[in-house]
């Protein structure tokens, strides 16, 4: 594996712990009645790289799992996250 797969799989790892962490900690801060992240945050995180992470935390954590406009928004994050592994992939 050269650098530039070390390093493109050591981002999506970053952001995916994040990601998870992320709806974790908004689950958390939900039920507690904290400050919230924003759903364009965890849209955001997982259109960077951190959709993998981002599913298992809604299916973990079983949080936005019943708001159907963030589910869209979430698999519509999955086109440019898509987009950014094929590149990788491509161009490697």
């Amino acid at each position: 594996m050269n650098r530039v797969d070390q390093t493109a799989l050591g981002c999506i790892t970053f952001m995916s712990v994040a990601a998870f962490l992320a709806f974790g900690l908004d689950k958390w801060r939900a039920a507690r009645a904290g400050q919230r992240i924003s759903e364009f945050a965890l849209v955001a995180w997982a259109a960077l790289g951190g959709w993998p992470g981002g599913m298992l935390g809604m299916m973990f954590f079983r949080h936005k799992v019943s708001k159907w406009t963030f589910k869209l928004k979430f698999t519509l994050a999955l086109i440019p996250f898509a987009a950014e592994v094929w590149t990788w992939w491509r161009f490697r």
